[in-house]
């Protein structure tokens, strides 16, 4: 089972992840910001999925996040699907024995973008 890096500040890097760890802390700061600023919604489609709704205007930044995320934590599924004009919708998904990083991930998100979870 994956360990998670879950500190003070709500951490969600899991201990498998190459991304060095000097650098976590900088990726995490991305992808709050990233969901304070363009996330519009959120929902848990099953254990190992989670849906998120972007303002389409934050799509370059989603996709370049989600790429450098991939290299270092392959088990990160992302696909992107236009949903409107003015949004998109991102499907992370997850094996099984990482459902405690989506669940990690999904917290932060709603947190960040002051979303109920």
């Amino acid at each position: 089972m994956t360990t998670l890096n879950v500190g003070a500040g709500g951490d969600w890097a899991p201990a498998a992840c190459t991304l060095p760890t000097a650098e976590q802390p900088l990726r995490i700061a991305e992808f709050d910001k990233l969901f304070a600023d363009g996330l519009r919604g959120l929902e848990r489609r099953a254990p190992t999925v989670l849906e998120l709704t972007l303002d389409a205007a934050a799509e370059a930044t989603a996709r370049d996040l989600t790429a450098r995320e991939t290299s270092c934590c392959s088990f990160f599924r992302f696909t992107f699907t236009p949903d409107s004009a003015r949004t998109v919708r991102l499907q992370v998904t997850v094996p099984p024995a990482h459902v405690d990083v989506l669940d990690a991930l999904a917290a932060r998100a709603a947190k960040a973008a002051g979303l109920p979870t």
